[in-house]
């Protein structure tokens, strides 16, 4: 087939997204030109929009199709004190989806991982640091909510020595035996530390 081909054009760009190879990638094409048209024109249309018109909020680094700021940012309700550090996107949501919190996001965009070559510099820090600096800001509380898997307990660890500079207050998600789950099925690491990270009752 020759380059210009646009089936295999889309496969090819398909093929660079994650967990999808040239034949999960060929599989959708084929699946998607068996719709009607109107879905291929609607999806296209969308991939435009987003490239258009989503960016990182310049504040807590998410990605909004807002004007400026995110939509949690702008938000007065917040509680501007407590400012949570995630990893991800997906991760915030995760958190927003309880209710449980109400103050201000950071998003790393990743964590550190000497195996994939994600450095520090890799990470929004800059934006953290100056988010920091910022008197208006008035933070008071920084809560690191990164995985509890080995990368994210690396940048927690980097993120306590780097943000511990600044006298603030650092606290850690607990971590340990999800409720609802059985003590004998529950792995070594996920036991030991919710036996470590005991609180009182």
């Amino acid at each position: 087939m020759s380059s210009s081909d646009p089936i295999r054009a889309l496969v090819s760009q398909l093929s660079r997204l994650p967990g999808i190879g040239e034949r999960t990638a060929t599989r959708l094409v084929h699946h998607l030109l068996r719709q009607d048209r109107a879905l291929l024109h609607a999806l296209a249309e969308s991939l435009v929009d987003v490239a258009d018109h989503v960016h990182e909020c310049p504040r807590c680094c998410t990605l909004t199709a807002n004007i400026g700021r995110c939509s949690v940012c702008e938000d007065t309700r917040r509680d501007d004190a407590i400012l949570c550090v995630v990893a991800t996107i997906q991760d915030l949501a995760a958190i927003e989806a309880t209710s449980e919190f109400r103050g201000r996001y950071h998003v790393l965009h990743g964590t550190l991982s000497p195996i994939d070559g994600t450095r520090p510099d890799d990470l929004r820090l800059q934006p953290l640091l100056a988010r920091l600096l910022d008197d208006d800001q008035g933070v008071a509380e920084i809560i690191l909510a990164t995985p509890p898997s080995v990368d994210g307990e690396a940048t927690a660890l980097y993120l306590k020595k780097l943000l511990g500079l600044h006298g603030l207050k650092i606290t850690r998600i607990a971590s340990g035996v999800p409720v609802g789950g059985d003590l004998q099925f529950a792995d070594k690491p996920t036991l030991a530390r919710a036996i470590a990270l005991r609180r009182t009752i």
